[in-house]
C-alpha cells in the first residue's frame, strides 16, 4: 500500500506527550494566550522537624518534597476558570445547632402543619 499516514493513524509507535498534550488542548478548544497551568500532584513535603538521630529509611527531613509513585499531572487553563459558582445565600442563614428551643419548637410545629 502507497501513502502518507496521518500522526493519528500510526501503527508501530505511540505518540509523545507533546502530542497527546497538543491533541486535548485542540479538543477542548483551547487557544493561543490562554493562562495555562501545569502543577505536579500526588507529592508529599515533611512537615515535621527532625531530632539528629531520626531514622532515614522512615523519616523525611524537614521541608523535603517526595513524588509518590503514582504522581500526575495537571494542565489547567486559568483563563477559563469559573469562579461564580460560591454566590452568598439569599435568605439569613442560621445553622439548626445555633437555634434556641423556642426556634426548634416553632419549626417542628409549622413542619407538622401546625400553627399556634
Amino acid at each position: 500500500m502507497i501513502g502518507k499516514l496521518d500522526p493519528e493513524e500510526r501503527i508501530m509507535e505511540s505518540p509523545t506527550i507533546n502530542e497527546q498534550v497538543a491533541s486535548i488542548v485542540e479538543k477542548l478548544n483551547w487557544e493561543e494566550g490562554d493562562d495555562i497551568v501545569v502543577e505536579i500532584g500526588g507529592t508529599v513535603v515533611s512537615g515535621i522537624h527532625q531530632g539528629e538521630n531520626y531514622n532515614k529509611k522512615w523519616a523525611t527531613p524537614f521541608g523535603v518534597r517526595k513524588y509518590n509513585k503514582d504522581a500526575f499531572i495537571i494542565i489547567s487553563n486559568q483563563s477559563r476558570r469559573d469562579l461564580t459558582g460560591s454566590q452568598p445565600m439569599d435568605r439569613e442563614h442560621k445553622p439548626h445547632h445555633l437555634k434556641t428551643d423556642k426556634e426548634l419548637a416553632t419549626e417542628k410545629k409549622e413542619s407538622d402543619g401546625r400553627t399556634s
